[in-house]
């Protein structure tokens, strides 16, 4: 078979995940292809699309487009499900592989896997079991191809909208506690957590003590 794999933005956190998963494919005898540009993809067997932040429209050039999507669908459907999910106080995620359709988020559901959390995993530890997860959730399949015939989804459909950097502001008034899980899912580099006292705005960034 020839996969393709395709993370539109090239600076991603699961580009090296992906880089990952071509080899795994590689590895099992498949052509295998990973890309940065939604042009460059071609005819095939299978494109898996991941993290990607731009709608691929172009369905037909292969015969299985894969998503993974961080929510038990239909529900959590949208934007950043697993970062909604973790600011809920959830420890237990559905992670699952579905297909892609013209509608955002609708297509029928090959696999699924939950992803355990503890409760103090901080956002790299959190992406890490995420991209793990996805890469086994789609070399399942592709060693199954042909076998899994997918479902539809059932019941009703909700939404989570598009986080932006405001959505990392701390509230001065609640205790580092009530905020921890927002602090567990900021990232240092992209959108670190802050806060503002008396018009003035201050990075606040999280690790964990190695000692």
């Amino acid at each position: 078979m020839y996969v393709q794999v395709l993370v539109d933005n090239p600076n991603s956190w699961i580009t090296p995940y992906a880089s990952d998963l071509t080899n795994a494919i590689c590895e099992l005898g498949h052509a295998a292809k990973l890309t940065h540009h939604p042009e460059e993809l071609s005819k095939g067997d299978v494109l898996c699309l991941l993290s990607c932040e731009k709608i691929f429209k172009k369905l037909c050039l292969n015969k299985y487009n894969l998503v993974v999507h961080e929510s038990g669908l239909p529900k959590g459907k949208g934007w950043s499900p697993l970062t909604w999910q973790v600011l809920e106080g959830k420890n237990e995620i559905p992670i699952t592989l579905f297909e892609a359709s013209d509608k955002v988020d609708n297509g029928k559901i090959y696999l699924q896997e939950m992803l355990i959390l503890q409760g103090h995993e901080l956002i790299d530890e959190i992406r890490h079991q995420q991209g793990e997860i996805t890469i086994k959730l789609i070399l399942q399949f592709i060693k199954n191809i042909g076998t899994i015939t997918g479902k539809e989804q059932l019941g009703e459909s909700t939404y989570y909208p598009r986080r932006t950097v405001n959505d990392s502001q701390l509230d001065i008034q609640q205790s580092i506690y009530d905020q921890f899980n927002l602090l567990r899912i900021v990232d240092n580099r992209r959108y670190p957590a802050f806060f503002v006292i008396n018009g003035i705005k201050y990075i606040l960034k999280i690790e964990k003590s190695t000692f």
